[in-house]
């Protein structure tokens, strides 16, 4: 049976949150009570994803909800934090649907874009009427973007594009393609360029057989000598930095994201070890080796809660770097699939079965794990803040 969410606040970090913060989030966590538990483990039994949330998301404000102005929410980044953690509660897959929505789509336009583009696409993403997906990892590139083989070259007033992209979210739905290929007439250098997934050559395919977020689509893009008008090209976009700052966005998303899998892990593990009884019928809780597990988790989601918050407020500020989003992606990741484990251990047998969230969170957090950046190549970048040496 699956437990109701009683919050996870073990050092009244709400305290540390405004009025508008718990508003988001609290506006979030009935949503995802409300409609994503009682469907999401038949979605992921089925590979399903839940598109009939589409539009209640859009009309709650989730899509690009830190952008200002298009319709858009003008959250704060803590906000936005904390829509993601309730979102990712209820399962990484909707998360990372929003997530490309808002960070890897609507945000590359919104930054690069030119007004006619933005006045086109943007309102119509954040209702959800329209959907995007994101273009950059290639079959044969994943942490080396800068390998890519997807091409643009010009003809006239149009621009001819060839390539395939691998593992990209909501690939198969998407209304619009953010692509990143590299400009023969640039010297090789990245832009952007948005795609509409009608045209003549662009074709899309589901990937099946997955063990990880199966109520999210997951994609193959093959791009035939696609022909796009010149301006859809994205104008400010230039150099890898451009789709490296959109990876930034989501990247901080999944930081709190993280979170919000580890708490449903946790406070399910927690009821669980209440009630279940074994030796003396007494609560398997009482069981020093079980609350040296439960004080495992509660410790490290706590820490994560502080680090996701305060890389927030430095975002808010504009005073984050990119190593801080990779500290706090790479940790809370870490720490919420070791959550995830040691409450399958809790729950026993039980834990392998559907009738909790458990596996199915520790299954999409093996996804979340590798992607947005590797838990390995984040070390790296941490570690090259710390020492000023680039080690790859």
């Amino acid at each position: 049976m699956a437990f109701k969410f009683k919050g996870v606040d073990f050092i009244q970090f709400d305290a540390l949150l405004s009025g508008e913060e718990l508003l988001a989030r609290d506006t979030t966590r009935q949503f995802v009570e409300d409609n994503v538990i009682p469907i999401i483990e038949q979605c992921n039994r089925d590979g399903r994803f839940p598109r009939e949330l589409v539009q209640p998301m859009g009309q709650l404000g989730f899509f690009g909800a830190s952008l200002e102005g298009y319709g858009c929410a003008g959250m704060s980044n803590v906000e936005c934090g904390l829509v993601m953690q309730e979102l990712e509660r209820g399962d990484s897959g909707l998360r990372s649907f929003v997530s490309v929505q808002s960070a890897l789509v609507m945000y590359p336009i919104y930054a690069f874009g030119s007004d006619a583009q933005k006045d086109a696409w943007l309102p119509r993403l954040a209702t959800g009427e329209k959907l995007g997906c994101f273009g950059l990892t290639e079959p044969d590139f994943g942490s080396n973007p800068g390998g890519m083989r997807t091409r643009a070259h010009k003809e006239g007033d149009e621009y001819v594009l060839n390539g395939e992209k691998m593992w990209i979210t909501s690939g198969s739905i998407a209304d619009v393609a953010v692509i990143w290929a590299k400009v023969e007439e640039e010297e090789g250098r990245v832009r952007g360029f948005l795609v509409e997934t009608n045209r003549p050559g662009f074709s899309a395919y589901d990937v099946h057989g997955k063990w990880s977020l199966r109520a999210s689509v997951t994609s193959g893009l093959s791009l035939q000598d696609v022909r796009i008008p010149a301006c859809n090209l994205l104008p400010d976009s230039g150099g890898l930095k451009s789709p490296l700052m959109c990876l930034n966005q989501a990247r901080y998303g999944i930081s709190w994201g993280a979170l919000g899998a580890a708490m449903s892990c946790y406070d399910t593990a927690l009821q669980y070890s209440l009630l279940r009884k074994q030796f003396r019928e007494e609560p398997i809780a009482s069981h020093q080796l079980v609350q040296e597990k439960l004080t495992w988790m509660i410790s490290e989601i706590t820490k994560g809660q502080l680090l996701a918050l305060q890389v927030g407020r430095l975002k808010d500020t504009g005073k984050v770097g990119f190593e801080h989003i990779s500290m706090a992606k790479r940790n809370n990741v870490w720490m919420a699939l070791e959550s995830a484990r040691l409450a399958r251990d809790i729950l026993g047998g039980n834990g392998i079965t559907d009738d909790y969230p458990v596996m199915r969170h520790m299954m999409n957090l093996e996804s979340v794990k590798t992607y947005e950046g590797t838990h390995d190549i984040h070390a790296l970048i941490i570690g090259q803040s710390v020492t000023g040496i680039p080690a790859y």
